[in-house]
């Protein structure tokens, strides 16, 4: 399941020094604007605690966790919307992700230049909300200019329910807004989605501090909170160079040492995978065995044989039924025998929409 958040920001705010912690694929990084040219993509493991319990009940010869790919797209500058600096190239990056991780430069380093000449994540946030929206506007208006006659005649009523949806984001749009703000229903989602709006697509800010305020944050972060406090949107708190150097160390008892001495359980990359994950609205389901116990990546809302089609088409195809053991319950009970002969493991059909956690083992014929 190829989804994939991008991360966005302008030059020199820790983009790519936050990608190289996040993944084994190592983006240049350095003190000059357009240090990333092309976007690195990276698959990034995603932590979960519950492959480790299962891992120690059933000693499988492999565990295999999920992942997510996230990719450093070059960074922006005003006047991108119409070509300035690498523009164009981010705007079509950005486009082809799915959700997008927004890196802003909350600490003060006289060393690290930025290109406003002053620090202000507001101002920085509100740069790149203008220029993803511009360009959005130009794109609704092009779509409007060619549906507006067929829902005028009143022949074509999903050209109507689709002009009435233009409007409203080209509103929101020239009011400041982004396209993410407008309330829709599930027809008209449906109806929009060939848009590919830039900035529908969902969001999480990055507030990178310096390592004295990894805990409790500071001036630049409240800032951003009070700036999006209507966006619905998560906000993360992580210090890039902190983690950058927690990456560079070899233990994971040095790696426990270094947070607990920060005051933190986890580390901020951690939180990251985890919510850019949450961020693509996607969940996990479990395959369990002596051979291997193995993370499934589907999306929210799947139905049993949609889940089967993550393994593989055949899967799908072939769909007869799905023999489900909740994840507490086999913790609990110990096994899949206990977990059958406690009556806890439910036989589930086509219908069924797959729960995170669930343990799954599908029946096909093909």
């Amino acid at each position: 399941m190829s989804l994939q958040c991008g991360i966005v920001g302008l030059p020199n705010v820790g983009k790519s020094t936050l990608f190289n912690c996040l993944s084994n694929a190592k983006a240049q990084s350095a003190n000059f604007p357009f240090c990333t040219i092309e976007p690195n993509v990276g698959v990034i493991t995603v932590p979960d605690k519950r492959l480790e319990e299962l891992d120690s009940i059933v000693h499988p010869q492999q565990v295999v966790p999920t992942t997510v790919e996230i990719v450093d797209i070059a960074g922006l500058v005003k006047g991108a919307s119409k070509g300035e600096g690498l523009g164009n190239k981010f705007l079509a990056n950005i486009r082809e992700t799915d959700a997008i991780i927004h890196v802003l430069r909350c600490f003060d380093n006289d060393n690290i230049t930025h290109v406003d000449g002053s620090i202000n994540p507001v101002r920085d946030k509100e740069v790149i909300d203008l220029e993803l929206q511009i360009k959005d506007l130009e794109t609704i208006e092009t779509r409007i200019s060619k549906v507006e006659k067929q829902a005028i005649s009143g022949r074509d009523a999903d050209a109507k329910k689709l002009l009435d949806v233009l409007v409203r984001y080209r509103e929101a749009l020239q009011a400041g807004r982004s396209a993410r703000t407008v309330e829709l229903t599930e027809a008209e989602a449906k109806v929009a989605h060939d848009l590919f709006l830039l900035t529908s697509k969902p969001v999480m800010y990055v507030c990178n501090v310096d390592e004295a305020s990894v805990v409790g944050g500071n001036a630049y972060v409240d800032a951003v909170r009070e700036a999006v406090r209507d966006e619905n949107a998560e906000i993360l708190v992580i210090a890039a160079q902190t983690e950058a150097e927690i990456a560079e160390l070899e233990t994971y008892e040095e790696r426990q040492m270094f947070l607990n001495d920060l005051g933190l359980q986890e580390s901020g990359v951690v939180k990251l995978i985890r919510s850019a994950y949450n961020l693509l609205n996607l969940k996990t389901f479990f395959t369990v065995g002596p051979k291997e116990v193995r993370a499934w990546t589907f999306h929210a809302g799947f139905t049993a044989p949609q889940a089967a089609g993550v393994i593989h088409s055949d899967f799908e195809r072939g769909f007869i039924r799905a023999e489900v053991i909740k994840y507490d319950d086999f913790i609990r009970l110990g096994s899949e025998t206990a977990c059958r002969e406690a009556g806890r493991l439910g036989i589930e059909g086509k219908d069924y929409v797959v729960e995170d956690g669930d343990i799954m083992h599908f029946r096909f014929n093909v």
